[in-house]
């Protein structure tokens, strides 16, 4: 998972007449003379100590606390790489299809396999928690009702997985777009990689987890599925090099058996970079399906 996921080729536009800033000071529910807040950026905002730990929001025109709903971005770049820039192409189209809904892009601490050796797992997966956590508590600053939609690629897309399954404890996130993410560590596609258990050991704190632990299991959302997992909607490429298509088929028999809405769409191709642009709108359209179904604008 070396290469970062290239997302659609038409998912890059020009925002213009907005005003970015670095803080989320004066954000309020209408102006002085009661005007619907205009669009606002704020850009590479902290959410926890270390300083990979950053979002940007992108709050729309006329939000309130009562209906602004948010779509959250989690990029890839296997657990090691990769920056919120990558997505930046997408959240311009999503602010263009959904005007009345907050984009936030988040960073998370990467992992490092070189001293001094920083683990992913499951660090990466409380980056995220530390995030909508912030939001949560700022949502009269900013104008949000925090409840969200995750979309995740790659690597970010099994984050985002882990997240909603374990440790969205209290029903924040509505549903998880899963593009080429990891599922099952378990697969014969990576245990039988002679340096995957090396791999994932470095990338796991087993300080985190108990003795005796299978990291292969606790790490992989297939193994996480339960009644209460969000609904979700699956996209993979029947010859990816990176992500055996088994790991999606398998994740949408494990979501069927817990009763989970969900859809699963296979394209032909590869780490998605090289589906067709009929395959990727097809994706945008079933996003925004979603998106409509579970983070509705009431």
């Amino acid at each position: 998972m070396r290469k970062e996921l290239q997302l659609f080729i038409f998912f890059f536009g020009i925002v213009g007449g907005l005003y970015s800033c670095t803080s989320e000071e004066n954000v309020a529910p209408t102006d002085e003379n009661g005007t619907p807040l205009a669009e606002l950026i704020f850009t590479n905002i902290s959410y926890g100590p270390d300083e990979q730990q950053i979002f940007d929001i992108y709050l729309p025109e006329g939000r309130s606390s009562e209906k602004t709903k948010v779509i959250l971005l989690v990029h890839g770049g296997a657990w090691t790489g990769g920056d919120k820039q990558n997505l930046d192409g997408l959240v311009q189209t999503l602010r263009q299809q959904f005007p009345e809904h907050a984009i936030v892009n988040i960073n998370y601490v990467l992992a490092s396999m070189e001293a001094p050796v920083v683990p992913a797992f499951p660090n990466q997966f409380l980056d995220i928690g530390a995030a909508i956590n912030k939001l949560t508590r700022e949502k009269d600053n900013y104008q949000i009702l925090p409840e969200f939609g995750l979309i995740g690629t790659s690597a970010g897309a099994h984050l985002s997985l882990m997240y909603d399954f374990v440790y969205d404890t209290t029903d924040q996130v509505k549903f998880v777009a899963d593009v080429v993410g990891p599922t099952d560590f378990t697969d014969p596609f990576y245990a039988n990689d002679p340096d995957f258990e090396t791999g994932l050991a470095l990338l796991v704190d087993e300080s985190q987890y108990p003795d005796g632990t299978d990291y292969a299991r606790a790490t992989s959302p297939l193994y996480q599925v339960n009644t209460m997992s969000s609904p979700a909607v699956l996209f993979y490429g029947n010859q990816d090099p990176l992500v055996p298509l088994t790991n999606g088929s398998n994740l949408s028999d494990a979501l069927t058996a817990a009763k989970v809405p969900h859809s699963f769409t296979t394209y032909n191709g590869g780490h998605a970079d090289d589906w067709s642009n009929d395959d990727k709108r097809n994706m945008q359209s079933q996003l925004e399906e979603y998106v409509e179904s579970y983070l509705a604008i009431e």
